[in-house]
């Protein structure tokens, strides 16, 4: 079995303050499974916590480690990375998680199309950068993004000075002046509008009002009106059921009033018509009662045409205001009843404009003074910021005074919301009133520049991990990856980045691709990633090195393989090596 490629413990191993990840959060990276992206055909990497290191020749696939990787955290889909001759590229990564870990697969067809879950649920693309993007944090030659971002170093800055009750109370201020703001936008401000609108609502509620509108009421009188139509009709032969019935002829009462008088008589002789009798005083009864409702009826007939003229008109007008105001009487009463309470309300608006113009200058001075106890914090911090970051950077071959964290403010435009601070009229939003800007001064002699304008990504690298270094306890991302941290630094200046890093893998899991061995001497694991032919196949091997391993590597590294390997002085150089990053680290481990 090959030597260089036996799993090994580390001989110097301190177990960095990583933990685990709480239940149903999610730690960091334990695993990368890449298949048929670009030259690697298989790969599996298992990463340890601490300083994971990857080292090999130029061209091996390092920097499709890290292709992969971004794609496991949500990146953009590119074609061009699927191996020649494959139908898709597939990706999974294996992130700390109780009671088991979280599973991110991402597969790229030579189709274009591209598919993504977590566990076994398929999700978008943009759903695994959302859930695991924030978990890595890749710094690059070409990957500065956060970096360079000033917002994201004012957060930074927040974090190293534990600013998050500051932060949420100046949230909060902005939050209550924006609030009362918009109801002060809602008001009505100009007088002339107002005193319209209050015209209108008071003629619309003495309009509902003087028209005393009953529910129901137009039906009713939409039968009242039908019947009137035909009401001579049913005058004449109402008139005639009454005379039938109670007239001046021999009406139906008068002669069942003489059926009845004589039964009752003859019934005192002869009890059987007793029954009759009875029955005959019931019929009398009912004709009475019948008689009763025809009088009634034809007194409510409606055949006055001035009465039915009335019936119209209230008709028409019940129309009218249901037309302006609801489908019906209920909803013109509603209406009305909502006008009422409008025009209270309107009559209180001046007094409310003048209430909320007097918050907002209230509300206004509170944004300040929270603007100005957070900038006071920050400015406090800031410089210990500084000096703390430029220490590491002169490790890293920086000269001193080269790092600066510079607060400022943005004067208001004219239009905008503005507070006041030393005298001065400066804008704000919820994260305050400051802008944060990281500068460095790389050359003796040159002036600082902020980042974003410093073109060498070495040296943004280098910069980001002596503040990856100094704020490691404030950030919670849990895996850090630095590609080609080495880029334009020397073999003198390569030893000191590699403490930083391993220090800095104290509190985070760090990946690392390096060319520079006093870098990869300082690994709690290093793997070697290497091309070889296989059934006339170019393809990209991982091997994780024991301690004979990494000498060979690191010989290798030093310039000294030929086609033979390393030589002796070479071997002796890198174990020389290793020896002393070892010792150093001993020397480290309880301070981390």
């Amino acid at each position: 079995m090959n030597p260089r490629s036996e799993p090994a413990t580390p001989s110097l191993a301190q177990e960095p303050d990583l933990g685990r990840a709480a239940d149903g959060g999610v730690g960091r990276l334990l695993e990368l499974t890449v298949v048929d992206l670009g030259l690697i055909d298989r790969l599996r990497l298992t990463l340890e916590p601490g300083l994971n290191v990857l080292t090999g020749e130029t061209g091996a696939g390092k920097s499709l480690v890290i292709d992969a990787l971004g794609l496991a955290l949500g990146a953009r889909a590119d074609t061009s990375l699927i191996r020649h001759g494959a139908d898709a590229a597939r990706v999974e990564a294996l992130f700390d998680r109780v009671p088991e870990p979280l599973i991110v697969a991402r597969e790229v067809s030579s189709g274009g199309r591209s598919t993504a879950r977590l566990d076994d649920a398929a999700v978008t693309a943009a759903r695994v950068a959302e859930t695991v993007g924030a978990l890595v944090e890749v710094h690059g030659q070409h990957d500065q993004g956060r970096l360079l971002d000033e917002r994201w170093q004012r957060d930074l800055l927040d974090a190293y000075g534990r600013h998050d009750d500051a932060r949420r109370t100046m949230a909060r201020a902005v939050a209550r002046w924006r609030e009362n703001r918009s109801a002060l936008a809602a008001l009505v401000t100009d007088p002339r509008e107002l005193a319209r609108r209050l015209d209108l609502l008071e003629h619309e509620v003495a309009e509902i009002g003087a028209a005393r509108l009953r529910v129901g009421e137009a039906d009713e009188i939409r039968r009242r009106l039908e019947a009137a139509r035909h009401g001579a009709t049913i005058a004449e032969g109402g008139n005639a059921i009454r005379e039938a019935l109670d007239g001046e002829e021999p009406s139906a009462r008068t002669l069942l009033g003489t059926a009845l008088r004589e039964a009752r008589s003859v019934a005192r002789l002869d009890a059987r018509f007793e029954a009759a009798a009875a029955r005959l005083a019931g019929a009398d009864a009912e004709l009475e009662d019948v008689a009763a409702d025809v009088r009634d009826a034809l007194e409510a007939v409606d055949h006055d045409a001035a009465a039915i003229a009335g019936l119209e008109e209230r008709l028409s007008l019940i129309y009218g205001l249901e037309r302006r105001y609801g489908d019906d009487e209920a909803a013109v009463i509603a209406h009305g009843e909502q006008a009422a309470s409008e025009i209270e309300r309107l009559r209180g608006v001046e007094g409310e404009r003048d209430r909320r113009r007097l918050d907002d200058a209230s509300l206004l001075a509170g944004v300040a003074g929270a603007a100005a106890e957070l900038g006071a914090l920050r400015r406090a911090v800031a410089t210990r910021l500084a000096a703390e970051v430029g220490t590491v950077l002169e490790r890293l071959g920086f000269p001193a005074g080269t790092f600066e964290v510079l607060l400022g403010r943005r004067p208001a435009a004219a239009d905008d919301a503005a507070i006041e601070l030393d005298g001065d009229a400066v804008a704000f939003d919820a994260s305050g009133a400051d802008d944060v800007v990281f500068r460095l001064a790389p050359n003796p002699g040159e002036p600082a520049r902020p980042l974003s304008k410093i073109a060498s990504g070495g040296e943004l690298s280098r910069v980001a991990l002596a503040i990856k270094q100094v704020v490691a306890e404030a950030d919670a991302t849990p895996t850090l990856v630095f590609d080609e941290v080495d880029a334009g630094i020397g073999g003198r200046s390569a030893d000191p980045v590699g403490r930083s890093l391993w220090s800095l893998a104290r509190r985070h899991e760090v990946l690392v691709v390096t060319h520079l061995p006093q870098i990869a001497a300082h690994a709690d694991a290093q793997f070697r990633i290497g091309k070889r032919e296989r059934d006339g196949r170019t393809v990209t091997e991982i091997s994780r090195l024991d301690r004979e391993g990494r000498i060979v590597e690191l010989a290798a590294m030093l310039g000294g393989a030929g086609e033979a390997g390393p030589g002796m002085a070479a071997l002796a150089q890198a174990r020389e090596l290793l020896d002393a990053a070892e010792a150093w680290r001993a020397g480290h481990v309880d301070r981390g």
